[in-house]
């Protein structure tokens, strides 16, 4: 297994030759989230209890509700429904109501590049994006320390053929919009095809 150690210092990851990507403003992220269940978000919202399962969860532990938040979203729709429904491998379109939205940023946004080389000359490897989540967190939380310019992780899926994933730190929320581009339920029947062709890609089923 590639080597995935525990992250080293503030001041060693600063010195690590850092490959920034800029986002510009303007693009089309997606995102799926639930609306019901016992945690109901919106589709702008940051979460703010953490760390939580997900991969790069910047909040330190225990966890609770802090100023630090976070929003995972994706360049293609297709990759947000691999992450999302991963572990069942059925995209439900009702259960704690699920809605896909996709939104423009309104301005430019520095991502941490993960996609490169940098992990493996930072002392990890690509492994930070496929590898234990709770290892994969730390790492996020020092590069939260180490790079104060930093909004948030550009990373390959593990779930979507390494397609472009995000993470966004909440320093990245004034480039959220007011309004999405396109906001529709899971449920929505003129949706059903382009999920069963999106199920079908990635070998899941349909509920």
């Amino acid at each position: 297994m590639p080597r995935f150690p525990e992250p080293p210092t503030d001041a060693e990851l600063a010195e690590s030759s850092p490959e920034r990507k800029i986002l510009p403003a303007g693009t089309l992220l997606w995102r799926v989230y639930f609306r019901g269940g016992d945690h109901p978000t919106y589709w702008d919202t940051f979460r703010s209890f953490g760390p939580t399962t997900g991969r790069f969860d910047h909040h330190p532990p225990p966890s609770s509700v802090q100023e630090r938040r976070i929003l995972y979203s994706a360049e293609q729709g297709l990759t947000c429904l691999a992450e999302v429904f991963q572990d069942s491998r059925i995209i439900d379109r009702t259960a704690r109501k699920p809605w896909i939205v996709a939104f423009r940023t309104r301005q430019d946004l520095t991502l941490l590049d993960l996609t490169g080389d940098w992990p493996t000359r930072a002392g990890a490897s690509m492994v930070i994006s496929s590898g234990p989540r709770p290892r994969a967190q730390r790492w996020s939380r020092a590069i939260y320390s180490a790079f104060a310019d930093v909004d948030g992780l550009y990373y390959p899926s593990s779930m979507a053929a390494s397609r472009p994933a995000l993470a966004l730190y909440e320093r990245a929320g004034s480039a959220i919009p007011t309004a999405p581009a396109f906001h529709r339920p899971l449920s929505d029947p003129t949706l059903l095809t382009l999920l069963r062709n999106a199920a079908r890609d990635l070998g899941y089923a349909v509920l």
